[in-house]
């Protein structure tokens, strides 16, 4: 099932995460390291997966989102001091496997998209290793937050 439509693209975008940019997130070409924004990804992922209760079905079946792939755009560069918002939203959901956005933008650039970012994950038993499809309860409040259920 695609979430997202021409009309309104990956999403609803539920889950926003501030962060301030550390001076530690510079590199040696002083703006932020590529690296530094796929963390920022994760630290969005998180909270949505909190959100949603991916992490309750992780502690109590042993059943769990793992990362499959990850892709980043950098459109401009981010550097210190700054605040940046990361904006979280499922934008494909299959029987086993989901894709998130996530859009970057910048405060001291007036709210600027700075990069973007999808990442490609599986419903994971972690005792077998293997993909196990999505539980409906999960589908269901993922739909939910993104406003589509």
């Amino acid at each position: 099932m695609r979430l997202d439509k021409p009309e309104a693209p990956l999403g609803s975008w539920p889950v926003s995460t501030e962060i301030t940019v550390q001076w530690g997130d510079m590199d040696a070409l002083n703006h932020v390291n590529h690296t530094v924004f796929l963390t920022w990804m994760e630290t969005a992922r998180m909270e949505y997966f909190e959100r949603c209760g991916f992490m309750e079905k992780m502690e109590s079946d042993g059943m769990g989102p793992i990362l499959a792939g990850i892709k980043a755009d950098y459109h401009s560069p981010v550097h210190f001091p700054d605040r940046v918002t990361v904006h979280a939203s499922v934008t494909r959901l299959g029987n086993s496997s989901f894709d998130m956005g996530y859009r970057i933008t910048s405060e001291r650039k007036e709210g600027q998209i700075v990069a973007t970012g999808t990442v490609f994950g599986v419903m994971c038993d972690y005792g077998t290793g293997k993909s196990t499809p999505i539980p409906d309860f999960l589908r269901s409040r993922i739909l939910e937050l993104e406003k589509l259920g």
